[in-house]
């Protein structure tokens, strides 16, 4: 008997000691552990009909100039960016694989509008491009601009026989030719 006894108050301390240890207090935490992406994305929408052709007009007296046919801006530039710690801001920046001999290639875009948000960028003035990068939109941070049409920074396409200042393309140079290719190429990058 003395046996059960000894056995059955070894039970009740331990009951009770686990009772003591695991005494509930009016706070508890608990961690979560969250991961965040760094993400640099670029993209020109509308994706089915981002291949543009636009075009002079002869002139119909001697002695005037090719004009153009009109401007084109049809096409938005959407981006989505997490910006890293070390990085405060990203560009975006455009080039040509190749010039068309004679023609300024300019663009321009517009101030964010749409469905984004965060730190859009800003964009720069408008760009005659060449082969050499140049920012086209900067101080982008954490941020999207939405996707598709009418989202991100509208872009607007010129054209320009080549003359004076600011040109990289001269009107000497101009050749007839039934459609010339030039690839634009937009990347967005770290500061």
């Amino acid at each position: 008997m003395k046996k059960h006894k000894l056995s059955f108050l070894s039970l009740i301390a331990l009951a009770f000691s686990i009772h003591m240890n695991a005494q509930d207090t009016n706070t508890d935490n608990h961690t979560i552990g969250i991961t965040i992406p760094e993400v640099a994305l670029v993209d020109i929408e509308p994706a089915a009909s981002k291949n543009i052709t636009m075009g002079f007009t002869a002139p119909t007296e001697a002695g005037l100039p090719i004009t153009l046919t009109g401007t084109n801006n049809t096409l938005w530039l959407n981006y989505s960016s997490i910006k890293s710690v070390a990085d405060a801001t990203r560009t975006v920046s455009v080039k040509l694989n190749a010039l068309i001999p004679g023609v300024d290639i300019k663009v321009t875009a517009a101030a964010a509008s749409g469905s984004g948000a965060g730190t859009l960028g800003t964009p720069s003035a408008q760009l005659i491009l060449s082969a050499a990068d140049q920012t086209i939109v900067s101080g982008i941070g954490s941020a999207y601009t939405g996707d598709g049409v009418n989202n991100g920074h509208n872009l607007t396409y010129t054209l320009a026989p080549g003359s004076g200042s600011g040109s990289v393309a001269s009107y000497a140079d101009l050749e007839a030719t039934t459609t010339a290719v030039a690839t634009v190429t937009y990347t967005i990058s770290d500061n």
